[in-house]
């Protein structure tokens, strides 16, 4: 890992074992001293087995509780299940792309969903989690807004978890993330080699402060994630950027088809910010969870071939022989 992703993986990293003395109500406070507005916005399509759930109790902890959200909004995309209807039964404003910027028309996608949600809130402070998340994950909320709320200097906030996968009956603690693992992650340390200290680059829960989100473009598809880390370090710099360990995060788990069809357009929006005389740099980061926090592992990657062997002057020189 280069020095300058090493050293804002140490400085820029909230350990996990700090979610366990993450004080709301401090956190309350300083959004009252900053005069601050959270909205939290929840992107949706067919999610009805699992958004009900995850909105009644970001809304039981964090709107009615301690008050730290303000709008709590899923944005539906077109769903054609009970979505909309069940979380609104749970408290959440629903609102659908369609009606959001009509006049810009509606394009398919999660970005599409983020990017009209900026329209549809009025947050100066921006919180994105899946619809599809499972188990208690009520702490991503204070967790994601801490550094915005504590650091001036934050402007975007990554979660990082672990993610465990299931596959036959049999969980692997750590197999989930795989478009990460074998698409993003190499992409990005081969061309933003400072972004190698990103645990989870493509994770769907993050947060934002409004004077950057909106001063960035917005992916339509999957490629969103990638997309905003790229340009909010081209925008602010690498110190203007965060992440904390979350923990444990669960979700259901997509085919190999989708996922495939998800590296594409994650390949896609890394090619087009990709400028021409980027070289790529060689090393690839990793990260191993030991029991207490993310360890980062640094491998050499570049590319290291042999010449046409036809070009080899004792390989020729035995021809001619």
């Amino acid at each position: 890992m280069r020095p300058d992703a090493r050293a804002w993986f140490a400085d820029r990293t909230t350990a996990a074992r700090s979610l366990a003395q993450l004080d709301p109500v401090a956190l309350l406070q300083a959004k009252r001293r900053g005069g601050h507005r959270v909205s939290v916005v929840l992107p949706a399509r067919n999610e009805e087995a699992t958004v009900g759930r995850l909105v009644a109790d970001l809304h039981a902890r964090w709107v009615r509780e301690v008050p730290l959200v303000d709008e709590l909004v899923v944005v539906d995309s077109d769903s054609t299940d009970a979505t909309a209807a069940v979380a609104r039964a749970a408290g959440a404003d629903v609102v659908a792309t369609t009606d959001v910027l009509p006049g810009h028309g509606t394009r398919r996608g999660k970005g599409e969903a983020l990017w009209k949600s900026l329209a549809a809130t009025t947050g100066d402070l921006v919180v994105f989690l899946d619809a599809d998340l499972l188990g208690d994950v009520a702490h991503y909320v204070p967790g994601l807004l801490g550094p915005l709320l504590t650091d001036p200097q934050v402007d975007y906030v990554k979660g990082c978890y672990t993610r465990p996968l299931q596959v036959g009956g049999v969980e692997q603690p750590a197999g989930g993330g795989r478009v990460t693992e074998l698409t993003a992650r190499p992409l990005l340390n081969a061309l933003w080699p400072e972004l190698a200290g990103f645990v989870q680059p493509l994770g769907g829960e993050y947060a934002g402060r409004r004077s950057a989100l909106e001063q960035v473009p917005f992916v339509s598809a999957y490629g969103v994630e990638v997309g905003l880390l790229v340009d909010l370090l081209r925008r602010g710099g690498l110190s203007s950027l965060a992440q904390v360990d979350l923990g444990e995060r669960r979700h259901t788990s997509q085919s190999v088809e989708a996922l495939g069809e998800m590296a594409g357009q994650v390949v896609a929006a890394v090619l087009a910010r990709a400028a021409a005389e980027r070289e790529p740099s060689g090393l690839l980061t990793q990260f191993r969870h030991d029991g207490a926090g993310f360890v980062p592992r640094t491998s050499a990657v570049a590319v290291d071939e042999r010449p046409p062997m036809a070009t080899v002057p004792e390989y020729r020189a035995r021809l001619v022989g």
